[in-house]
């Protein structure tokens, strides 16, 4: 059974910076594209960061220059750095998994079960 993993999550002050992981186990294929979404209270969730199986990587608009996606696939795992943090970026985060055969048929997409990042003003 594949399981996501979020941690780093918790309560900062405006300026500060958190780092989030997800570790994922349980995993038969192979992990394609990563991503990290939030989910305010009473908003739709959205998509903060995207990391693809290269490399690549597409921001949150209100997120660019301030949260880094990054990966380690050795560990199957994803991080994000958030500096500067706003309260506007108060929510639960979570982490998004896609896994892939060898073929390239998508396999499944996996959830962590989230995070809270809590900002101050």
């Amino acid at each position: 059974q594949v399981q996501l993993a979020e941690s780093g999550g918790g309560l900062v002050q405006a300026g500060g910076s958190l780092r989030l992981s997800c570790v994922t186990s349980g995993i038969i294929f192979r992990i394609n594209d990563m991503g990290w979404y939030r989910q305010a209270p009473g908003k739709q969730r959205e998509e903060v960061a995207h990391i693809t199986a290269g490399g690549g990587t597409n921001y949150l608009d209100s997120v660019k220059g301030r949260f880094t996606i990054s990966r380690d696939d050795a560990e199957n795992t994803a991080f994000l750095q958030m500096n500067s943090l706003k309260p506007e970026d108060t929510a639960i985060y979570y982490c998004y998994a896609a896994e892939y055969s060898a073929a390239g048929l998508l396999r499944g997409e996996h959830w962590g079960q989230g995070t809270q990042v809590t900002v101050s003003s």
